[in-house]
């Protein structure tokens, strides 16, 4: 008697399963990123609920032209360079000891407090953006 088996290989691959996840992948981030809004033109400055304080800062304040004041008096970029060098002096060299706090006002155009974040950024301080409760 010869009885022949089949017993063959089927190197078939079904797909329909695959484009299913695909099609709900699809559907899931579409759905996800129109809930995303960034809050990039929304800005409402300044305001915090933050309650950080820092340890003997000292206080760099900006008014709406630009003008810069070290504690009550006016000072240019080079003056503010110049206290946070004299203070990094008195900790022995260490920028992370020094606290710096950026007041001011919501009317102040955000380019003025960058350049005043980017002195701290590059005497690698800290620097607090002072805001109301």
């Amino acid at each position: 008697m010869a009885l022949k088996r089949e017993n063959k290989i089927s190197a078939e691959f079904s797909m329909s399963s695959l484009t299913d996840i695909v099609f709900l992948l699809l559907i899931f981030f579409m759905l996800t990123s129109t809930l995303v809004k960034p809050n990039a033109l929304n800005l409402k400055l300044p305001s915090s609920s933050s309650r950080a304080q820092a340890t003997s800062p000292f206080s760099v304040s900006v008014i709406e032209d630009g003008t810069m004041y070290l504690g009550t008096e006016v000072a240019s970029e080079a003056q503010i360079r110049n206290e946070i060098t004299a203070r990094v002096k008195e900790k022995g060299g260490d920028p992370k000891q020094i606290t710096m706090n950026i007041v001011s006002d919501e009317s102040v155009p955000i380019k003025h407090v960058v350049r005043v974040m980017d002195i701290a950024k590059d005497y690698k301080i800290n620097a607090l953006l002072a805001t109301e409760p």
